[in-house]
């Protein structure tokens, strides 16, 4: 269900080999094989996620897959403080700054996803490029699977009323705006640098 919208998201970002991308809120690494095609052995992942149990799982997921180019960090994105982390990232062979960021179904689950994403933004190139893909009620006749998408967010713990793709519009130029599977779906991408 929820793929469609990681492939597209991944899409919009343009991704060049060698490139270097943050995943925000990467949680078990479902991103990763999708940025590896696109980066290459010779470009960067850097997970970021609150949960020591999800980085765990994502990195038996690198292992596994032998992607040596993968840096996970345990941070919560609404307390970093972006310079220490840039600096961490640098320490595990990154780049102080990446050239794009992503976040998947990651900011509606924060109460406080503006600082996130004011966090996130301070750890990018000034004209990085960034794509958010998150959940909103269905629209058209998939209305009436409102509940049962609201249920589902509510058991993640998102809150499908956040809209965080928001801050894509607000801040970026040259958006692309997308959706998927009735609207439920939305995708946005775009360089930072100032409003559409």
């Amino acid at each position: 269900m929820y793929r469609a919208g990681r492939v597209r998201g991944i899409g919009a970002l343009t991704l060049r080999p060698g490139e270097q991308v943050l995943d925000l809120g990467c949680g078990t690494g479902l991103n990763f094989p999708l940025l590896q095609d696109r980066l290459g052995p010779s470009g960067t992942i850097v997970g970021i996620d609150r949960s020591a149990r999800m980085l765990q799982q994502a990195r038996r997921r690198a292992i596994k897959a032998g992607w040596d180019n993968v840096i996970l960090i345990q941070a919560d994105a609404v307390l970093l403080d972006p310079a220490e982390l840039c600096a961490t990232i640098q320490g595990q062979g990154g780049s102080g700054t990446s050239d794009a960021a992503l976040a998947t179904y990651a900011l509606s689950l924060m109460p406080e996803w503006r600082k996130a994403w004011a966090n996130l933004t301070q750890l990018l190139r000034n004209d990085a490029r960034v794509a958010v893909v998150d959940m909103q009620d269905p629209v058209g006749w998939a209305r009436l699977l409102t509940p049962l998408a609201r249920a589902a967010c509510a058991l993640g713990g998102a809150d499908i009323t956040a809209h965080p793709w928001q801050a894509v519009e607000e801040d970026c130029t040259g958006v692309i705006r997308d959706s998927a599977r009735a609207g439920h779906l939305q995708i946005r991408a775009g360089t930072l640098g100032g409003p559409a």
